[in-house]
């Protein structure tokens, strides 16, 4: 064991939306920050835009196997970069509504109240957005919730195609929006623009540091101040406590083979709603013997990531769109005429490239590939515009992360599903209106749900809450159990919503933030 000489006034692990924008937020205190990331830069290279190696081969996603509810071993798609997996997001950075933060009735279930309502989150997303420059425009969601102050960024343009679209949507009595983007984006002018609004965004990794992902917003500036130091290809495996428990002393990490111990104050976990609750789970001690800060046994519990599928629209006519992905619906977030329940959020996807077609595409698209020639198959991606629908799935103490010994399982069964077929029967019959009315009928809508791979959204295992025998953090995000260590990543929603979970993620990383600078000082 390697004993590092340092002492830091905060250790940060991990470095996506929660620790990378936590630590753009303490940066200038000038107290001493160790940041410890699994992963390292993640390489510019041509294979970042290609589909082939990114969506067919995994490339950037993370080397190992976790185990599902059967015990069947899967490959995650998740990612170990600096930046975490902001690095491949497709930016979509949305604010929760405000009914969101209350408790929901749905058919399968509640989704329970959050202790901190939207309006004590407002000014976070606020900064957030600022941070992230998020592109939107005020006004054109019917569900957006109340703000004080515009988007700091202008919307993304729809392309012609995407706009006729929206207006044939409009026809329908719904009300396309604005998809709210957090891109490195000038429309106005191209010089001052790293975003060159190109078809390899949503899944890919950016070239050109087009994104507003944590590496380049918040990593990178912050390593200018020198209190702050980053070690990478650092994989923390376990944390020590004093005798009594009730404060970490060190983190345990992995460095080139090497063990490492480094000391703090205060130690913030950002691992991610699995890897933080697994770390948990593989530091018990004496005074912790079912894991660190687990006394209410919920550490791993209540899972959530969504319930998602990706659809594809197919036109007689070709899709000239470059960019695509700048709509986004909610008409049915609430319910709809026939069904009182929550059915979720709709957006456009990126573009569905010929080489994503075997391995990305739904099935029956697929399929209609393998029966095609090369030319063909270019003809058949040309055609296609992409749609991604996602549905609340709600928190159960079943969906959890355990540790068996170095292997970790996700035992999750999807809810809500009712919900989520509703969700796609309205959209399907929404676009076969909307291509009745643009004369270009197909009439063939093919759709694939996501599996338990699909990790992007991930949220819960470490609720936040009021009461310790019910969740594990309070209400500033520190556990309960001890008095040191904090988590800003996904793991405190009580429940998911159904939008993605990023922004909320980040806005919770400045709330905190605020409160450590009071503790730090």
């Amino acid at each position: 064991m390697i004993i590092d000489d340092q002492h830091y006034d905060l250790i940060i692990v991990g470095t996506g939306a929660g620790g990378g924008t936590l630590l753009h937020k303490l940066a200038p205190t000038g107290k001493k920050i160790l940041v410890l990331e699994r992963g390292n830069f993640l390489p510019k290279e041509n294979e970042n835009w290609n589909a082939v190696e990114v969506f067919g081969k995994g490339r950037y996603n993370a080397q190992e196997q976790w185990y599902d509810i059967s015990g069947e071993p899967f490959r995650p798609q998740t990612n170990y970069w600096v930046g975490g997996n902001t690095k491949v997001y497709g930016a979509a950075l949305l604010r929760m509504r405000e009914k969101d933060f209350e408790k929901v009735q749905h058919q399968d279930g509640t989704s329970p109240e959050w202790c901190v309502k939207y309006q004590e989150f407002e000014p976070y997303y606020t900064e957030a957005e600022k941070l992230y420059s998020v592109h939107g425009k005020q006004g054109d969601d019917p569900t957006e919730p109340p703000r004080s102050e515009d988007y700091p960024c202008p919307p993304v343009s729809h392309e012609p195609r995407m706009q006729q679209i929206c207006d044939a949507i409009s026809k329908q009595g719904l009300h396309p929006s604005h998809l709210p983007l957090g891109l490195k984006l000038n429309e106005s002018d191209a010089d001052e623009s790293f975003c060159i609004r190109c078809k390899t965004c949503d899944g890919f990794p950016c070239k050109v540091d087009g994104k507003g992902d944590a590496e380049v917003t918040g990593i990178v500036p912050a390593l200018e101040f020198p209190n702050v130091t980053l070690k990478t290809d650092a994989k923390v495996v376990r944390l020590h406590t004093t005798p009594s428990g009730r404060e970490v002393k060190a983190v345990e990490a992995e460095i080139n083979g090497h063990s490492y111990l480094f000391f703090g104050d205060i130690v913030v976990l950002a691992c991610g709603a699995v890897n933080s609750a697994a770390l948990l789970l593989r530091s018990p001690n004496e005074q912790h013997p079912t894991g660190l800060a687990n006394s209410s046994d919920q550490v791993g519990r209540n899972f959530m990531k969504h319930l998602m599928t990706a659809l594809v629209q197919l036109s007689p006519k070709p899709n000239h769109t470059v960019f695509q992905k700048t709509i986004c619906v909610h008409d049915f977030y609430w319910g709809y005429s026939d069904f009182e329940y929550p059915m979720g959020h709709i957006q456009n996807t990126g573009n569905l490239l010929q080489e994503m077609i075997l391995t990305e595409a739904p099935p029956l698209l697929a399929l209609l590939s393998r029966l095609m020639p090369g030319l063909g198959l270019r003809q058949l991606a040309s055609r296609t515009i992409g749609w991604w629908l996602q549905t609340e799935d709600l928190p159960d103490p079943n969906n959890r992360v355990r540790v068996d010994g170095s292997k970790l399982h996700l035992d999750y069964t999807p809810n809500n599903l009712e919900a989520h077929d509703r969700l796609i029967y309205h959209w399907t019959e929404v676009l076969k209106a909307v291509d009745k009315d643009t004369n270009s009928p197909v009439g063939i809508y093919p759709y694939s749900n996501t599996t338990i791979r699909v990790v992007a959204h991930q949220c819960g295992t470490l609720r936040f809450g009021e009461d310790p025998t019910t969740s594990v953090l309070d209400l500033n995000c520190r556990t309960h159990d001890v008095d040191n260590l904090y988590v800003v990543d996904g793991s405190f929603f009580p429940s998911s919503a159904a939008v993605s979970p990023t922004l909320t993620i980040m806005a919770n990383a400045l709330r905190v933030g605020e409160h450590l600078i009071s503790r730090l000082n």
